[in-house]
């Protein structure tokens, strides 16, 4: 069966001007109650700030028991890698192995350079920094010894904080469909979560990673959606979500972005599209500040017909 999953409205509460964490424990409750898989979080500090994504996935963790929690996506290499598999450990270890770490290495644009910058991490050197930080981070899950890489040297990785279960949380690659994105994901990633705008596209990467890989990798999806039965309606209300969000056109985002705007059925057929060319794990992110809302539209005309979606 497929699974699909929600985005946590932390940077639309930001946008808004009314930061909300206790708010996102609530929808991330509603979400597990409506019949989500998954519940998700964004990451950033400073560059479109919101609330930090491993602590709110704790507090998740607490208040829920059965789906899945995510970040889509963590930027690992804003901190350093130590305490950043300190982190995810402890929260692997609060919701019983629910982890999953969608990991990206920065989206480029100037704001996301300052943001890299101000905490005095290499932004030219993020990609590699990334790929790096998931060895470290296995190794100290798995109880590793030491570790010499380009980037990082620890002398004793053996006292590190172990997550749930010795693998530790499933590290899936936030990435695009460049032959260097593949070749990454099929080395060294657990799954993949792009955002690509075609399916026929996607479809082509995603049979990329498979002859690139025997290792199991999950075929994730990220999306931005709009329900609503005028679809004049829900484009306007995308664009105003997309201005806001990224100073730009929704037009402009679409040609990079998977954005759907309309009546629930047609996101149906928009989506199996994608479930058709792989996908088997899709993050809804939703395109409104009314998020709370379209949650319960969802939950009642998207759900059961993706859950019985079939995939290739």
């Amino acid at each position: 069966m497929t699974k699909i999953g929600v985005l946590l409205p932390s940077r639309e509460t930001a946008m808004t001007g009314r930061h909300d964490a206790a708010g996102l424990v609530d929808f991330a409750r509603a979400a597990e109650h409506a019949g989500f898989d998954s519940v998700w979080v964004g990451d950033s500090p400073l560059a479109r700030t919101r609330a930090e994504p491993l602590t709110v996935l704790g507090a998740v963790a607490a208040s829920t028991s059965r789906v899945w929690l995510g970040t889509a996506a963590y930027t690992a290499t804003l901190r350093h890698p130590l305490l950043g598999a300190h982190t995810a450990a402890t929260v692997d270890q609060l919701s019983a192995g629910r982890l999953v770490l969608g990991l990206g290495a920065g989206f480029p644009m100037p704001e996301s350079a300052a943001e890299f910058e101000s905490v005095g991490a290499p932004f030219a050197q993020r990609v590699g920094r990334l790929d790096e930080t998931v060895a470290i981070w296995r190794q100290s899950w798995s109880g590793g010894g030491r570790f010499d890489g380009r980037y990082w040297h620890l002398d004793d990785l053996s006292r590190a904080l172990p997550a749930h279960d010795i693998t530790g949380p499933p590290l899936w690659l936030a990435g695009g469909d460049t032959p260097r994105v593949l070749q990454r994901v099929a080395r060294l990633y657990d799954g993949w979560l792009p955002f690509l705008p075609n399916p026929a596209a996607y479809a082509r990467a995603w049979d990329t990673i498979r002859e690139l890989t025997t290792r199991p990798v999950t075929a994730g999806f990220y999306a931005t959606i709009n329900i609503n039965d005028n679809t004049a309606v829900a484009r306007a209300e995308l664009d105003r979500y997309v201005h806001q969000y990224y100073r730009r056109s929704l037009d402009e985002m679409s040609t990079i972005q998977a954005y759907f705007g309309g009546p629930a059925d047609q996101c149906v057929e928009w989506l199996g599209r994608y479930f058709a060319a792989g996908a088997t794990h899709v993050v809804l992110r939703i395109g409104s500040l009314d998020a709370r809302n379209q949650l319960d539209a969802i939950a009642d005309t998207l759900l059961p017909a993706l859950h019985a979606a079939p995939t290739s």
